[in-house]
């Protein structure tokens, strides 16, 4: 068993990660933080999928400053994975710019694998851009 699936002795590794981040984080930040995860914390503990509008890329997501955006992929991440290892990393291509991923430290630090990542966000922008063109052709809403 590697160190980072040695379960915590206090909790599920996503409370210990919280509680990391509760003595890090400023407490106007920490709040903020919270009240992103929290509703998808709770999903997840109900084994449902959140009803709220979740995204830490869409049109709120600009009020939400960088740091939070990473700390609550990681936050979802380690509720997901129980996990504490995962780690954002920024994979830039031409087709979609830079894309922030989050994946285990073994990844991050593997480039072939985030070449691999790379060829994924590639090939999956590729067949968006097909699909927003069938869908306007067909007169369907493109907006995915």
């Amino acid at each position: 068993m590697n160190e980072h699936e040695i379960p915590p002795p206090d909790g599920r590794p996503v409370d210990v990660y919280l509680d990391l981040l509760r003595v890090r984080m400023a407490n106007d930040d920490y709040q903020l933080l919270l009240s992103v995860v929290e509703p998808v914390l709770q999903a997840i503990d109900e084994q449902q999928m959140p009803t709220i509008d979740f995204s830490l890329d869409g049109d709120n997501a600009e009020a939400l400053p960088q740091e939070i955006r990473d700390e609550a992929a990681l936050v979802i991440a380690t509720a997901v994975t129980g996990r504490l290892d995962n780690e954002v990393v920024e994979i830039s291509t031409d087709e979609t710019g830079p894309v922030r991923v989050v994946t285990d430290a073994a990844t991050a630090s593997d480039p072939e694998r985030l070449g691999e990542i790379a060829d994924y966000l590639k090939e999956r922008h590729q067949q968006n851009e097909e699909l927003r063109g069938i869908a306007e052709a067909s007169g369907l809403p493109s907006d995915f």
